[in-house]
């Protein structure tokens, strides 16, 4: 199933949502909102130019002033954002996260033909441009071998980051040479613009589509999920990668 959130066109990893934008709430209880973050959209102002930030959007709908935010998702990125419903949910989620219980996992599309499946064991950046190094794994699958695509092969990818590093997904897969389709920093120019004619591919491919984690407080599963966004449905579609593999 795909999904469709009302944004204007992004144009690869670092172009803006448009000014009127809606919310698609995923799921939602008395400690937890999920929300679907378009991709092109902020989540915080403050990290570029932008009128309308993902946190207006959920200030609107709670009819609050105060946001917890539990993580982040790049500007060019879509998928699941959490937030805490008050403080002390919120720091319940918060040591979800720092003890590593939450699972999140990604769709990517990336250039050539990726191994079936993997662990990446490398460190990455503190910062986007700093020297100090962290610890960061991911393990990964191949979902699809896209062989007759243009202007080269690529592939699917499910991704699951188990440290929360900055860039840390692109910068995995960059460091395995399939730098994801659409990433103007960790990618290739040329390739990203030959997409976008070819496919209508209109921003960086990285959707956080599913997170999964034990209840801080009933202790009950949840699992949720995100539909893939409607502008890469379209450009899967375009590519005649078949729909089970994303849906």
């Amino acid at each position: 199933m795909c999904m469709t959130v009302l944004v204007g066109e992004a144009l690869m990893d670092d172009a803006p949502a448009s000014e009127s934008p809606t919310l698609e709430v995923l799921y939602e209880d008395d400690a937890i909102l999920a929300v679907a973050k378009p991709g092109g959209m902020l989540v915080h102002r403050g990290w570029g130019d932008s009128e309308v930030v993902l946190v207006d959007l959920v200030r609107d709908y709670i009819e609050g002033d105060t946001v917890y935010t539990i993580h982040r998702l790049d500007r060019a990125t879509s998928g699941v954002v959490l937030f805490g419903q008050d403080r002390e949910s919120a720091r319940a989620l918060n040591a979800l996260f720092d003890e590593r219980r939450i699972l999140k996992r990604y769709i990517t599309l990336v250039r050539g033909i990726a191994p079936e499946r993997g662990f990446i064991d490398y460190p990455v950046p503190k910062e986007p441009k700093g020297k100090e190094r962290v610890e960061a794994q991911s393990s990964f699958r191949r979902l699809f071998a896209a062989h007759d695509t243009l202007p080269r092969e690529t592939s699917l990818v499910e991704i699951a980051p188990h440290t929360g590093r900055v860039h840390q997904i692109r910068r995995h897969l960059r460091h395995l040479n399939h730098p994801l389709i659409g990433d103007s920093t960790y990618g290739r120019g040329q390739i990203n613009r030959a997409m976008r004619e070819t496919y209508g591919l209109p921003r960086m491919v990285l959707h956080a589509y599913r997170v999964s984690f034990e209840h801080p407080f009933t202790k009950h599963p949840v699992e949720i999920v995100a539909p893939l966004p409607g502008d890469l449905c379209e450009t899967f579609g375009a590519m005649a990668i078949p729909a089970e593999n994303w849906q």
